[in-house]
């Protein structure tokens, strides 16, 4: 929307060209100034940027920097003390970034009005406002006005409350706000998608990542060499890939593997197969290959000595794994080995190991290291299979 044309001013100094001012700056008093949301809520308040010596291009900087400089009281701000702060460097690196996805999908948020959810003072959220915007991201929304489409992002609108949920709480803790307004929000349902493999599906990949991973490195149709063995420890293990990908030789005992979980369920030992012994065998002896390479000091204490490492001898990142498994999916579908259909994530194998287990619930609960049964449920897909009712003799 273009707003009225600048009518002329004769007290603007005179070296500055009104018609070529940017928006949102304004002349009073012998000063320039613009206005910035109040962190109460209230009407915007007039702030100075320049005095009656300012450039035109002073001026358009200043306007650009308001556009980027976070006001106190607004949801940027509040965002940008929040990953400042201790608490948020005391999370993983994982969660880190996972928490800077969130708060870039609200503060980027548009409004009806065109304005970014960000620049908004947090002292004027209520709890429908954001029961609004957990329900849009999770629905979606057809473009409209200033408004771009959303696609739908159920588990992403939940993510996205959880989120705003701990950073309002540490806020109020620190003295930034009054309120947290996400106070009594319902999370949204959730598609239950586990991107699980099928029985079949997972043998074909396994064969996949076998024969490509032995082809000469960066050839054309090959592998990561080390993705079989994290495949096949990852759905032994019942693992995260994240779970996977930090394992070291501590680990290994002599009994079984114990795994580091993650999002607070308890460490576990699986004993040893014949698949896991092979798997973790293969990476000790291919770590040894290029640290010797490339001739790289091997640490003498066992929890630092990374299984999974590069093809320089380097420890492999999560996000490396990540794109490898990633484009090693797309190369078998792309090969025809695997329908697109049958497409599955790292951490489906972990789906897979915990539906695969035999017993009950309670036996698969064990084996997945969750602390409740209905987070097993969560993870176990197979049907139980009972015996009909016997009735009694009389």
């Amino acid at each position: 929307m273009v707003g009225r044309k600048r009518k002329f001013n004769s007290s603007i100094p005179a070296h500055i060209n009104q018609s070529a001012l940017p928006d949102g700056i304004y002349w009073d008093n012998n000063r320039w100034f613009i206005y910035v949301p109040d962190p109460e809520g209230g009407r915007p308040r007039k702030r100075t940027v320049a005095g009656p010596n300012a450039r035109l291009s002073e001026l358009h900087g200043a306007v650009e920097d308001a556009k980027t400089t976070d006001v106190r009281g607004t949801l940027d701000y509040l965002c940008t003390r929040f990953e400042e702060s201790l608490e948020f460097k005391k999370l993983g690196k994982g969660s880190q970034k996972n928490y800077k996805q969130n708060a870039a999908a609200a503060k980027e948020y548009i409004l009806a009005d065109g304005g970014r959810l960000g620049s908004m003072a947090v002292a004027r959220f209520t709890v429908p406002m954001m029961q609004r915007l957990v329900e849009t991201i999770a629905a979606g929304r057809p473009a409209k006005g200033p408004q771009p489409a959303l696609p739908a992002y159920p588990t992403k609108a939940n993510h996205v409350l959880r989120y705003l949920r701990r950073m309002f709480n540490w806020a109020i803790r620190h003295g930034y706000c009054q309120h947290n307004p996400c106070l009594g929000v319902k999370q949204v349902d959730e598609v239950g998608d586990s991107k699980m493999p099928s029985p079949q599906a997972f043998v074909t990949m396994q064969a996949f990542l076998l024969a490509r991973g032995a082809r000469k490195a960066h050839s054309r149709g090959s592998v990561p060499p080390y993705l079989h063995a994290v495949s096949a420890l990852a759905y032994n293990l019942r693992a995260r890939g994240i779970e996977v990908n930090t394992l070291t030789d501590a680990h290994a005992t002599e009994e079984g593997i114990v795994t580091n979980r993650r999002k607070g369920s308890r460490a576990n030992l699986t004993q040893w197969n014949d698949d896991m012994r092979a798997a973790w065998d293969w990476l000790s002896k291919y770590r040894a290959e290029v640290m010797k390479k490339f001739d790289r000091p091997v640490d003498i204490r066992a929890e630092r000595r990374q299984l999974l490492v590069t093809e320089s001898g380097t420890p492999l990142s999560k996000s490396a794994l990540d794109s490898a498994w990633q484009r090693a999916m797309t190369l078998a579908i792309l090969d025809g080995e695997l329908p697109e259909s049958e497409r599955y994530s790292l951490h489906g194998l972990k789906h897979r190991g915990i539906s695969d287990t035999e017993g009950n619930i309670g036996d698969a609960q064990d084996a997945a290291g969750h602390k409740t049964p209905a987070m097993t449920v969560r993870y176990h897909h197979t049907m139980p299979v009972v015996a009909p009712p016997k009735p009694k003799s009389s």
